[in-house]
């Protein structure tokens, strides 16, 4: 049963709307703007009924908080109002709203507006489902067509993007960095890392598959992927409407090697001044990297891997993510172990 927010200060309007749909939805009343946003922090509705004129927080401010929230920008929003002037609708449409329903209203015909917009609605999400359906298996695709030029590091994109989403449910769940990973859209988030080596695509297969140590000067050539990849990204940027995913692959791209202390590449970049997605790719990299069998080293074991990384807080890694991929180690260990013989 789909659910509905009816949001109005006005208890008559509220029962109103409220006897009309109980049946058909789950409705909830509530009584202003602050109240709404308050139920939503445990409640996510299928659509918000959202008076237009209350006191303290008005329906437009109203509306303008919920296209700011990354986890409600996509609630469709329909306007009760007793106002009728063009001027108010065109504000209302221009910030997000579906439509607007005049008050006094006729209950079948809320409910038939509602039908029709929660339909439209769930259509919307499906076609929408489809394309990022084709666009992620794309992007695997070529993901995959990079990775298998390196015989060295198999199924790699694959691991990192699980030892990310590893760290990525810690981080929330501990409140590290919420802030910025609240405006991310994890749907594009985590997928978006399989594009971290794309640059590798211009360094000879003779480099990345010599089955043995590399001298200084192939792994110069070698390091040139990160800035390479970031540039690649850049071009496809300028050339298509992106909805988030490759401004993400880019910083995975370009940001993956460099290092808290400022001694990475290509930028040396330190501390803060590194992008999010390369500090938390650095552990998924590094991790896989120490755990898995190279032509020129047998797999560190787990331990020595954790080891490693823990002495390397606040000089290779991030403290703040070293502490949480310390409480999840042995999640990592888990999937690392599902790859023993791949």
């Amino acid at each position: 049963m789909k659910t509905i927010f009816i949001v109005d200060d006005n208890d008559t309007n509220l029962m109103t709307a409220k006897r009309a749909l109980d049946g058909t939805y789950r409705t909830f009343a509530v009584p202003s703007a602050d109240r709404m946003f308050k139920l939503a922090e445990k409640i996510t509705p299928d659509l918000i009924l959202l008076d237009v004129d209350m006191p303290e927080t008005d329906g437009f401010e109203a509306m303008f908080k919920l296209k700011s929230d990354v986890r409600l920008k996509t609630i469709p929003v329909v306007f009760l109002t007793a106002k009728n002037d063009a001027e108010s609708e065109i504000k209302g449409f221009e910030m997000g709203a579906l439509d607007f329903v005049n008050k006094p209203f006729s209950p079948p015909v809320l409910i038939k507006r509602i039908e029709t917009h929660i339909e439209t609605d769930k259509l919307i999400k499906k076609s929408l489902l489809a394309v990022r359906n084709i666009h992620n298996a794309t992007i695997s695709v070529i993901s995959n067509m990079v990775e298998n030029r390196d015989q060295i590091t198999g199924k790699h994109i694959e691991r990192t993007q699980l030892y990310i989403k590893i760290l990525i449910d810690e981080l929330l769940r501990r409140g590290v960095y919420a802030e910025e990973l609240s405006g991310f859209d994890m749907t594009l988030f985590i997928p978006s890392a399989q594009l971290h080596d794309v640059g590798k695509i211009y360094v000879s297969d003779l480099i990345l598959n010599k089955p043995g140590k590399l001298t200084d000067e192939e792994f110069a050539l070698i390091k040139t992927h990160s800035a390479e990849g970031e540039r690649i990204i850049e071009e496809i940027i300028h050339k298509t409407e992106d909805d988030g995913f490759l401004l993400h692959a880019k910083k995975f791209a370009g940001a993956h090697h460099e290092k808290w202390n400022g001694t990475g590449y290509p930028n040396g970049l330190a501390g803060l001044e590194i992008p999010l997605e390369g500090r938390i790719m650095a552990f998924a990299d590094v991790y896989d990297a120490l755990v898995s069998a190279r032509p020129y080293k047998k797999p560190f074991t787990h331990e020595q891997a954790v080891e490693i990384i823990k002495n390397d807080s606040g000089i290779h890694f991030d403290p703040k993510i070293a502490e949480i991929f310390l409480r999840v180690e042995e999640e990592f260990r888990t999937e690392s172990m599902k790859w023993v013989n791949d």
